[in-house]
């Protein structure tokens, strides 16, 4: 894992002297401009005025861990940043491991600075500045999903919506060993940030993540709605150790004996104790519908219940990523089986463009070399598709029958096998 501090990687010169041309100021901000930049971010994401509570505790993250980048209008009324930008570097769980991974996040441009080039200008220099401090690979969460592809990103480790009929679904055969009990907020936010830390590398696609995230789902921070009504439970094995947590909250529904309960956050080491969470909010009294959000796709719930038509899965995107750096990225994970091809890969912004040799033909690992001169590329790819297959949740030749992949049919089958996981991608948290 990199030990890359993101608050010490310098401004991209590239795009602050893009955006100087236009009369702007592009930089890193810490300290008290923090507060005014976390008011900048919150308006962007159309919510309230954040309190001053609000601000310290994001504040504090900030100053921890994170990399604050902001752009000035100097001829602006407020001194707020008409646009932001925030960084650092996370653990992605990878097939067969884990690698540092530049996270961006709080990306924002005020309504009063729409088509002046300054989204363009922030998100490329983010890739510069992660690329030149040595990352081979970018992500983010997205709010809106027509942005980010034009810069290499791409969706690549989706997750379900998963919506339950109670009366219609009921419970399966299934009768778990683990027992669930209710626990108070503050030990649920701990449970979850134990079982994540324990579990998140297993699952391809899940970053590790942070304190104030479980807080958060506990209901224990400030701007949480209706913090009171979040509830917390946690699963034991018979021998007592913990194996699963969760926390939701029941709303209204149509009538007092159709509640709805939202699970903000489930997770599971172990098969039984997922099956015991997932029982325990069916079974739930007065409750009529159970929603879950950020749910693998290949859940087993509908194997779970005794009728699967009262289960609605709805997978959607939710991780992007973006490859920096090809041979890095690809050295870093695993490949199944013994294969060879010559690959080209074209790059927008050209951060990550070129040809190589992409073989594996032993226990060696895999070996990633420049195409010889000469040597013509047998598959050809753009950088986003290359990212949306990095984990293996979309097969190449799909990505071929959308105009996203050329070359040999055999080849890009090849790739597309070595490219192949058991365990379905998903990201489990929004960052």
């Amino acid at each position: 894992m990199s030990h890359i501090d993101a608050r010490t990687v310098p401004v991209d010169e590239t795009s602050r002297a893009r955006l100087a041309e236009g009369g702007l100021d592009y930089r890193i901000v810490s300290g008290d401009a923090l507060d005014d930049f976390l008011r900048s971010s919150a308006r962007g994401f159309l919510g309230e005025e954040p309190t001053d509570a609000e601000i310290a505790a994001e504040r504090e993250l900030f100053e921890q861990t994170r990399r604050a980048i902001a752009v000035y209008d100097p001829t602006a009324a407020q001194p707020y940043p008409v646009a932001t930008e925030a960084s650092w570097v996370m653990s992605l769980a990878i097939p067969g491991g884990r690698m540092p991974m530049w996270a961006i996040s709080d990306v924002t441009v005020s309504a009063t600075h729409r088509r002046r080039g300054i989204a363009r200008a922030m998100l490329e220099g983010e890739l510069r500045a992660a690329r030149d401090a040595g990352l081979a690979i970018a992500g983010l969460t997205v709010s809106e999903a027509t942005i980010y592809g034009r810069y290499g990103f791409a969706p690549a480790a989706p997750a379900s919506e998963i919506t339950v009929d109670t009366r219609r679904a009921g419970w399966g055969a299934t009768d778990p060993a683990v027992r669930v009990l209710f626990v108070e907020r503050e030990q649920v936010a701990a449970d979850l940030e134990e079982l994540h830390e324990r579990t998140f590398a297993e699952r391809p696609g899940d970053v590790r993540a942070w304190t104030n995230r479980w807080r958060q789902r506990a209901g224990l921070v400030e701007g949480v709605d209706k913090p009171r009504q979040i509830r917390g439970v946690r699963a034991i094995d018979e021998s007592g150790a913990l194996v699963g947590a969760m926390a939701f909250r029941v709303n209204d529904g149509e009538s007092f004996s159709s509640h709805v309960l939202e699970i903000s956050h489930l997770v599971a080491a172990t098969p039984d104790a997922h099956a015991a969470l997932w029982r325990f909010a069916i079974t739930y009294d007065l409750v009529s519908t159970v929603r879950a959000d950020l749910q693998a796709t290949d859940d087993p719930l509908p194997w779970l219940v005794a009728d699967p038509r009262g289960v609605t899965l709805r997978p959607h995107d939710h991780g992007w990523l973006r490859i920096l750096d090809v041979p890095a990225a690809l050295r870093a994970r695993s490949l199944s089986g013994a294969f060879g091809v010559r690959l080209r890969v074209t790059d927008p912004i050209g951060l990550a463009d070129g040809a190589w040799t992409v073989a594996q033909m032993g226990a060696d690992g895999v070996r990633v070399e420049p195409l010889a001169d000469g040597e013509r590329a047998e598959v050809t790819l753009d950088i986003g598709a290359l990212s949306a297959a990095y984990l293996g949740s979309v097969r190449l030749e799909t990505l071929q029958a959308a105009g996203r992949v050329a070359g040999d049919p055999e080849k890009i089958a090849a790739l597309s096998d070595a490219l192949r996981v058991r365990t379905a991608p998903r990201l489990s948290i929004w960052y």
